[in-house]
């Protein structure tokens, strides 16, 4: 038996940051940017800006927005649905969240837990054929939640009322079943409508199996982070929606399909297996040779290249939490903190707000991280990356507060 590739954890970093879009390299168009990294997480926090246009940014730079609006809501190329958290998705790939969809509707202890809070709804089913019917009759614009009226069971009835709180809840119901879907927005609210006037005519309806399901998911999830373990792979992109998996990257490894490699680390070898697809595997000899173009930018809390903690903590020696559930006074570094990439490093953190009111950026704190360059071309180009922020939200004036020692130049 031949011996396994042996990877550093630098390889595997630049191998994950060039296949995520994150050098200097030539990129494909925005949405060939979303298909590589399989899925953008949605979040509404803007204490900076949505997640989801933080991730787009820091590959792309100040782009369009228009492009992103386009896709969503005119070609519908993008869905938003569940992956590893509620995220835009590709419609090319309907069927693997349709067979989420049919498996939600089975007999699965999720749904039963979303049944017996139904239960406790005075005819539910009827709310349900309400809802629809509230939908199919609004398809031109979509319907917001809280446009869909308390509904009576009867003139004459006093005791069967739907409170509209129930209608959130069963819309979500709804939509995890892939019944209804989200069809535009008005800020954060979401605006609904049936599946099937949503999705366009060259949508995919295939049914797939639980095999197929895992095998086109585990290359996708191998293929966004550049090498992986099972345990990686079940947290990302269609988070822990792999059924048998480690049997299928064992038939996988064995069809030439996937390599078996292993990881150095500065301690000795991370506990693998790790697997890497065939299809990278120049990218990654090419990298290794020094096809290498490092870049430096921000990072969202909730960037696919850290999404995973304990992934990014064991490859990059960095440990990331988000401190927004934590009181002020025992934060470490902020609300809502986003890394600092230099290369294949993270070198630093940030701490910004947006105040939209006045146009200005305010960086409250910069930390470095130990060890991190103080060189005057790392600073200018921690410097530039906020400068394109600024940019890419249409600030008006950028402020820095508190840098540390050697960063003084950021300011």
């Amino acid at each position: 038996m031949a011996a396994l590739r042996t990877l550093s954890t630098q390889d595997v970093r630049r191998l994950a940051i060039t296949r995520q879009h994150l050098t200097r390299k030539p990129k494909p168009d925005l949405l060939g940017v979303i298909r590589d990294l399989g899925c953008v997480q949605l979040d509404p926090i803007r204490a900076v800006e949505r997640t989801h246009w933080l991730v787009l940014w820091s590959r792309l730079g100040p782009f369009n927005r228009n492009k992103l609006h386009r896709l969503r809501w005119r070609e519908r190329a993008l869905f938003e649905y569940w992956a590893h958290a509620a995220s835009l998705v590709l419609t090319e790939e309907y069927p693997l969240y349709a067979w989420r969809m049919a498996h939600y509707q089975q007999d699965t202890r999720e749904r039963q837990r979303y049944l017996n809070w139904l239960e406790s709804i005075p005819e539910w089913q009827k709310l349900e054929s309400h809802i629809l019917e509230r939908l199919h009759e609004g398809r031109e614009n979509g319907v917001l939640s809280r446009e869909i009226e308390d509904h009576s069971d009867g003139a004459n009835s006093d005791h069967v009322w739907w409170s509209g709180r129930y209608v959130p809840r069963l819309m979500d119901y709804l939509w995890t079943s892939g019944k209804v879907m989200v069809v535009g927005r008005d800020g954060l609210q979401r605006r609904w409508g049936l599946a099937s006037d949503f999705f366009p005519k060259w949508t995919p309806q295939e049914q797939w199996s639980d095999e197929q399901v895992t095998r086109y998911s585990a290359q996708r999830a191998i293929r966004a982070l550049g090498v992986a373990t099972a345990k990686q792979i079940k947290q990302h992109y269609t988070r822990n929606r792999y059924p048998g998996l480690e049997q299928q990257l064992t038939q996988m490894t064995a069809d030439g399909i996937l390599e078996e490699i292993t990881v150095q680390g500065k301690d000795g070898e991370l506990p693998g297996p790790w697997y890497l697809h065939r299809e990278d595997a120049p990218v990654l000899e090419a990298i290794q040779a020094g096809d290498w173009q490092p870049r430096t930018t921000l990072l969202s809390p909730f960037d696919n290249l850290i999404c995973d903690r304990d992934r990014t903590e064991a490859l990059f020696d960095f440990f990331y939490r988000i401190e927004i559930y934590v009181p002020k006074a025992k934060r470490e570094f902020g609300y809502y903190v986003l890394p600092i990439l230099a290369g294949d490093e993270l070198i630093g953190r940030v701490d910004p707000t947006m105040d939209r009111a006045n146009g200005t950026l305010t960086f409250h704190n910069v930390y470095a991280e130990p060890g991190a360059s103080k060189s005057k071309v790392t600073v200018g180009r921690i410097r530039r990356a906020m400068e394109s922020l600024g940019k890419f939200l249409e600030a008006e004036k950028i402020v820095v507060e508190n840098v540390p020692a050697g960063w003084e130049g950021l300011k």
